[in-house]
């Protein structure tokens, strides 16, 4: 298994924190289950510290992020998880199913494995409308075209007489988490290339269109234009870019048994 995420994962471990608020809302949905699969798990964000976890991604250079105590952790897609089936209470996919190879199947698993899933997405709807993605970098958009949208996560976790929740996640105006569209009151975060390594939406375009945007933002940010036009959002204390909490429930389901 080739490690196609070892160019996007530089630094996660430092630049991705889990924003407390944002833990929170995933610890809420993960309800009663004690035992979790987290898949694209990556460097062990939001993995929950009282319930058992194991950790599933198909990265050695992600997996070596994990810190010392982490949870165990197996190299595996998520289309072929290794537990068997209702191997686990509840199974947790945060900020990964756009990574996966074929997100249908990867769903699938989810399903099978728990029969209660939360994965942390976003509407590409409301996210293509953030200024960074609208005014500099609308190359993200045709990018991520073929991604999952937030429909078909829908879709792809919804079992007959099961539920499907779809919950808005504000980001914070101080947010640890170093996605996307975390330092939406920022900006000049995104002039740091650090920050840009960890921010995968920023590989799947062109280095010259990345190059471009910058200057572009930086020369603005110097002269007093983004503000012109965003320096509101600078006293705000949270947005709604577009993540969304997807949690669902076969018929019957929610309660733990690990």
């Amino acid at each position: 298994m080739s490690d196609v995420y070892a160019g996007l994962s530089t630094g996660y471990a430092t630049r991705r924190r889990p924003d407390p608020r944002i833990a929170e809302r995933i610890e809420t949905a993960l309800g009663a289950a004690r035992t979790v699969v987290n898949v694209g798990a990556g460097a062990g964000s939001y993995e929950p510290a009282d319930r058992r976890v194991l950790a599933v991604d198909p990265s050695t250079s992600m997996l070596a992020q994990r810190p010392a105590g982490a949870a165990p952790a197996v190299r595996a897609t998520a289309e072929a998880v290794p537990v068997r089936d209702d191997g686990a209470d509840a199974a947790l996919a945060v900020l990964t199913v756009h990574h996966w190879s074929d997100a249908g199947a990867g769903l699938a698993e989810l399903r099978r494995i728990a029969p209660r899933q939360v994965v942390l997405t976003w509407d590409p709807g409301v996210m293509a409308r953030f200024w960074l993605v609208e005014e500099y970098l609308p190359d993200i958009v045709a990018a991520e075209s073929e991604l999952a949208t937030l429909d078909e996560v829908v879709a792809g976790l919804r079992a007959p007489g099961g539920s499907v929740t779809v919950e808005t996640v504000p980001v914070p105006a101080d947010c640890t988490d170093g996605f996307l569209c975390a330092y939406w009151n920022r900006p000049e975060s995104y002039l740091d290339p650090a920050r840009r390594t960890a921010i995968s939406a920023f590989a799947r375009i062109p280095a010259a269109a990345v190059h471009d945007a910058v200057g572009r933002l930086s020369d603005d940010l110097a002269t007093g234009r983004w503000d012109a036009r965003h320096g509101h959002l600078r006293s705000l204390a949270s947005v709604d870019p577009g993540y969304r909490l997807v949690t669902a429930t076969r018929d019957g389901a929610g309660t733990g048994h690990g």
